[in-house]
């Protein structure tokens, strides 16, 4: 079970990706104490610069609208592992986590 900060990511979201990870990781917020074994970014709520600074060691997953084309070039360009659209995310949440997870 990996730990995975949740940054930026709506309440509404965060549901439908919990239900697409059936539970088999914990997603938690900054708050949180433990290391994040992956960090998902929504890049139309956070700047991924300063994600790709705090957690450079970890692995970054970020999303958005297929319509948020500045912003897909932003998480490129600080680094994230892996950048999506928000509904491929939503449709392949536990494959793509599976890769970044490992």
């Amino acid at each position: 079970m990996a730990t995975i900060l949740v940054a930026g990511v709506d309440l509404f979201f965060r549901g439908k990706l919990d239900a697409a990870l059936g539970g088999a990781h914990r997603l938690v917020t900054a708050e949180s104490i433990d290391p994040p074994d992956l960090v998902i970014v929504d890049i139309a709520r956070v700047d991924p610069d300063e994600v790709a600074d705090a957690y450079p060691e970890t692995p970054i997953l970020g999303f958005t609208n297929h319509t948020d084309t500045a912003g897909l070039r932003r998480a490129h360009a600080a680094g994230f592992d892996r950048v999506v659209v928000r509904s491929a995310l939503a449709e392949q949440a536990s494959d793509i986590v599976a890769e970044l997870v490992r």
